[in-house]
């Protein structure tokens, strides 16, 4: 991927491309003020407009951050009030948030639909059942009768309580074959939002929201583990973010949370090679390929690192052309690129 000119740079603001958060921000003289590349704000002249690789640089050269696109924090970070909705549903995940319920707080409940469909793909009340059924499933997993179970979540009967469970698990809370149940998480980083998805064993997926093939990735990983991906708490969600956040602040260069991959003999070790790969340096596919003894597998070896459901962790963001350009990337050249530039200025 090559470097970004000031002519190419131009073009980008104004198409509100979020594509290429984390290159750059557009810091205007006439008005002191820097943006990202996304930001709806008008246009300004070319000749008023100055390009940086950080808003840090920005600020140090005496702008200011835009009210519009606030540049300054994550992309679609999560709204504080919507964070406090969902950390009360988790402490109490039997509760129940009804619109008056929203109204009387003061929120509108027009907005906590519109975030929830654009951003989890589901409405609000369905997050909130979700939630409730996985906290049941929980509790019959270990032991707690089903009536119990029924009436603690909020069910009026025993018999809606058991359509429900069956809509989302396709099989009754008493069936002796239990799916087994992934929980996930939607979180920001600083180059973009992202889902993280755990099972009893470990981190089984986390990949950028806006990937093409997340869906895929969902369905295969759900066939392999037979499971249900549900909202709800994991030690491993809570320690993927923490690892994250230290590793964009340059804090933290091997990860240490445990991994759940399921997949074929090859992938796993194609996988297992990649994380080999020391932070900051890269490898070519022939170089993979040549380490599992078959330097004709190179094409093999790029499918199953486009496969991997794990990344920066499993860091495929570190695998090259042989000739040294970035190929492909499940979450983006241009976060690819952000990647290996950030490890090589923190190496």
């Amino acid at each position: 991927m090559r470097e970004l000119s000031f002519q190419d740079k131009y073009k980008i603001i104004g198409s509100q491309d979020s594509s290429y958060e984390g290159l750059f921000v557009t810091a205007v003289k006439t008005t002191g003020i820097f943006c990202r590349p996304s930001c709806r704000a008008r246009k300004p002249k070319v000749e008023n407009v100055i390009f940086f690789d950080s808003p840090k640089l920005a600020l140090q050269h005496g702008f200011r951050p835009c009210k519009i696109c606030r540049p300054m924090e994550k992309l679609d970070e999560t709204p504080r009030v919507i964070q406090e909705i969902v950390a009360e549903l988790h402490q109490n995940p039997f509760l129940r948030i009804k619109d008056e319920d929203l109204r009387q707080r003061g929120i509108d409940p027009s907005m906590i639909r519109r975030w929830f469909k654009k951003h989890h793909k589901l409405t609000f009340h369905t997050y909130q059942r979700m939630l409730r059924i996985n906290t049941a499933y929980q509790r019959i997993n270990s032991g707690s009768r089903v009536i119990d179970s029924a009436f603690e979540s909020g069910f009026d009967s025993i018999s809606g309580f058991n359509d429900r469970y069956r809509s989302v698990f396709g099989e009754s809370p008493t069936s002796p074959e239990k799916k087994n149940v992934l929980n996930i998480i939607r979180f920001t980083t600083t180059l973009g939002p992202m889902f993280a998805c755990a099972s009893d064993a470990g981190l089984c997926l986390l990949e950028f929201t806006d990937r093409r093939m997340l869906e895929t990735e969902f369905i295969d990983l759900s066939k392999r583990l037979n499971a249900i991906i549900l909202p709800g708490d994991n030690p491993y969600l809570e320690q993927v973010q923490s690892e994250l956040e230290e590793y964009f602040n340059g804090k933290r260069k091997k990860f240490t949370i445990p991994l759940h991959t399921p997949g074929t003999k090859f992938q796993n070790a194609v996988w297992k090679i990649l994380l080999e790969i020391p932070y900051g340096e890269t490898r070519s596919y022939q170089e993979q390929a040549a380490l599992l003894g078959n330097v004709k597998a190179a094409r093999a070896v790029a499918s199953a690192n486009g496969h991997n459901r794990i990344t920066i962790i499993i860091p495929c963001h570190r695998v090259i052309g042989s000739d040294g350009s970035l190929v492909g990337y499940g979450g983006g050249l241009y976060r690819k690129k952000w990647l290996l530039d950030f490890e090589q200025e923190n190496k």
